[in-house]
């Protein structure tokens, strides 16, 4: 839910930019070979790549049901590797890549050479460097030349996938991927790198700094980060095994735009828990804003469109833009005369802007 959270804010943005009159370029990466997967193909006795194209495909089976608009790239990691490749060469015409000296001769990025490295996070070296132990980084890497320097190019490993590239046959390191496919998509230079709270450090600051290093230009011009969801008071987490699972929740039967108004219900600067009781508040709310756009009601829409427009625009509050709606619904359901053009600039402007059909 999580994941789920962090779309439908994005897909918020993304509807508003649009309602504004602005074109839109968006780009999803899709990290479809890493260890984590590598480590579950193998557990599981499925192949990496079967297992990567499952989980391609539920996701964008749960976006497409949460009506996330699709994006305009959705590029895979193994797809992106010459891009990769093309990338990590210019950081190296530039001094800021190096192998380290073992059985392994893995390339790395000098992150103190970067300028404004640590200007994503603004954490201190001490905390970097626990963030970093925890979040899938190697400071104790023997080689590097500095604890914070971060994988670019792993080199194969027996019974590893790896492909062959001018750095030798390997396989590209996380935040590479995704800065490589964010520049060949949306230039050198865009607006807005986003992702959950847990990219701000290491990924979103190693992406910047290997951006601005190879092409002199800030990365992003915004970073935009959404909170952790967990479930009745307790993070979520697969090692403690209580995922919400919008596949799971779309098999009960539960309709997914009322899981899409659980999502909308919360700021996405906030940590919240995911409580059946929230599920059944929308759930129930969902109903009553159908009800209002079905029935007869003479409550003019203009005051709520702007409302909802206004909530929107104040750092993507949907809380207050989904209680401009239930104002409106609630009005509606007490007159008796019919007003058809309201109603249905209403439906629009749920359907449009908050991505709720009705």
């Amino acid at each position: 839910m999580g994941h789920a959270f962090t779309y439908v804010t994005f897909d918020l943005l993304n509807r508003a930019w649009r309602d504004a009159g602005i074109d839109v370029s968006y780009t999803q990466n899709v990290t479809d070979v890493d260890d984590p997967l590598l480590e579950r193909a193998t557990a599981t006795g499925v192949d990496w790549r079967d297992l990567a194209q499952d989980q391609t495909d539920l996701f964008r089976e749960d976006m497409t049901a949460l009506r996330v608009i699709p994006p305009d790239a959705y590029v895979g990691a193994v797809e992106s590797i010459p891009g990769v490749v093309a990338l990590i060469e210019r950081l190296a015409e530039a001094g800021y890549v190096y192998q380290v000296d073992d059985e392994y001769p893995d390339w790395y990025f000098t992150t103190n050479r970067a300028e404004g490295f640590g200007d994503v996070s603004s954490y201190d070296r001490e905390t970097m460097l626990e963030v970093f132990a925890e979040r899938g980084g190697d400071p104790d890497r023997t080689g590097k030349r500095d604890a914070l320097d971060c994988l670019v190019w792993r080199m194969a490993r027996v019974g590893e996938p790896s492909w062959d590239s001018a750095l030798g046959r390997g396989r590209p390191g996380w935040h590479v991927e995704c800065t490589a496919i964010a520049l060949e998509t949306l230039g050198e230079s865009f607006d807005v790198q986003g992702g959950g709270s847990d990219l701000i450090f290491p990924h979103h600051e190693m992406c910047a700094a290997e951006g601005v290093a190879a092409t002199g230009e800030p990365f992003a011009k915004a970073y935009v980060h959404v909170a952790m969801v967990g479930l009745d008071g307790e993070k979520m987490s697969k090692s403690k095994g209580n995922l919400v699972l919008v596949s799971r929740l779309r098999e009960q039967g539960v309709d997914p735009m009322a899981i899409r108004l659980v999502l909308l219900s919360h700021h996405h600067l906030a940590e919240w828990s995911w409580t059946d009781a929230d599920l059944d508040a929308n759930i129930a709310r969902l109903a009553r804003w159908r009800a209002a756009v079905s029935g007869p009601t003479s409550v003019d829409a203009a005051q709520t469109v702007m409302a909802v427009r206004a909530a929107v625009a104040d750092d993507l509050h949907a809380d207050g833009a989904l209680e401009a709606i239930d104002a409106w619904a609630a009005a509606s359901g007490v007159v008796d005369e019919d007003s058809d053009g309201a109603r249905d600039t209403i439906r629009t402007l749920v359907d449009g802007l908050l991505g709720v059909a009705l």
